[in-house]
Formats: C-alpha cells, structure tokens, sequence
C-alpha cells in the first residue's frame, strides 16, 4: 500500500519505524549508562546526546525532558523483568523451585542490563508524580511475585512459623539489587551459579529458622 498523504509505502513506513526505534534504543542505552556512572543529577540532557551520539535538538525530539527519559529506562526495565519472570513461570507449581526461577531469572536479567539495575536501585526517587506511581506499580507488582511464592513457601513447609514475611521478602530484594556493587558476570561466576547460591542461602534462612522460638520476629 501507498500512503498518499506523506508518499510512504508501507514498506517506507516500516523502515521508518524500526529506524526511530533503533535511534530511541540507543538514546536510552547511552542514557543509561551514563546515569549509572555519573549519576542521575549530573547526567545533563547535553551530556547525554554526546554520549548517544546525536544532537541535543535531536535528542529533544525524543525526550521533552530529563525526567522523561529517567521515567521510560526504569518503565521498560521493571515492564521486561515482570513479563520475563512471568513467562518463567508459568506451568510450575513447586514454590521452591518458583523461587529458584524467578532468582535466575532476575540475575541473569540484570548479568546482562546491569547499568540499568544501578539506575533502577539508585533513581527512583528521582522521579515525581505520575511517572513515580507508574514505577511504582510495577515494583509492587514485581514484589507481589516474589511475596506470593514466599507465602507458598512457607506455608507449605513451615506453616508454623513466625518469621516476618515482608522483612524475609525485602531482604532477599535487598540482595538481588545489591548485585551491581560486587558481581561481574564477564568474570568467573556465572549467573546460574550465582543464583542458585543466592536462592539457597534464602531458603536455608527462612526455613531453618527456629519455629518453636517463643519469640516472634514480627514486631509489627
């Protein structure tokens, strides 16, 4: 077919398409990186069309603002991490071995994206308003994945315990997103080895807990 209109086939629009995306991929790779290394208040819009390779009108073509381009890096990373592990998910029905996957998943996610985990952990205070509540839904829905196997676990094999089940969650959180301080996956440990460690050292917590303990770990 033959747009009229703009003299564009549909060919022509295809093309145009796929180019804006690559051109709009790179802009938020650079992006990235950039706010990884310098840090969101440094990363001037000016600074990031440099590292992108473009102009600075041409990156205001993509991006009105800087807060926008923070919004939609943390937007597409938590929106492929929560599909990724749902899609892992799916048919599996042991929560420990849910568990085991979705740690894998997330680990070798971030292997291979880790400038985008320092951003995600570090910036998201960076945003404001709509675009705030919109990350943060989908952190929440991130968290519930991983608190629902967490109460599965537990209910399964230690139904008795008094172990807090949001401190347990976080902290497991706390581990995976701690992962760009000290894990280079180019380097000696892969992301399987990594994650099976890290969902294991989990597991021998929360389950060997003292369930009998009088005292409760829920101070709430």
């Amino acid at each position: 077919m033959f747009d009229q209109e703009t003299g564009t086939g549909a060919r022509g629009k295809s093309d145009l398409r796929r180019s804006y995306d690559d051109r709009l991929n790179n802009i938020l790779e650079s992006a990235t990186g950039l706010i990884a290394r310098v840090g969101y208040a440094k990363a001037s819009m000016r600074l990031v069309a440099k590292e992108a390779g473009v102009s600075l009108a041409g990156l205001y073509h993509y991006f009105d603002s800087k807060e926008k381009m923070l919004f939609l890096i943390q937007f597409r990373t938590f929106s492929a991490l929560v599909l990724t592990v749902q899609e892992k998910l799916y048919g599996i029905a042991d929560p420990v071995e849910q568990l085991h996957v979705m740690v894998r998943a997330h680990v070798a996610y971030f292997a291979a994206n880790m400038a985008a985990l320092k951003v995600c952990s570090h910036e998201l205070e960076s945003l404001i308003n709509s675009a705030y509540e919109e990350t943060g839904e989908l952190r929440r829905d991130y968290y519930g994945l991983l608190r629902a196997i967490v109460d599965r676990i537990l209910d399964a094999r230690a139904p008795n315990s008094k172990l807090d089940r949001y401190v347990a969650t976080m902290s497991l959180f706390g581990t995976l997103n701690w992962l760009y301080r000290w894990y280079d996956p180019k380097r000696g440990r892969s992301p399987t080895t990594v994650s099976h460690q890290i969902a294991s050292q989990f597991l021998n917590g929360v389950l060997g807990v003292d369930n009998g303990s009088k005292q409760s770990l829920n101070t709430e």
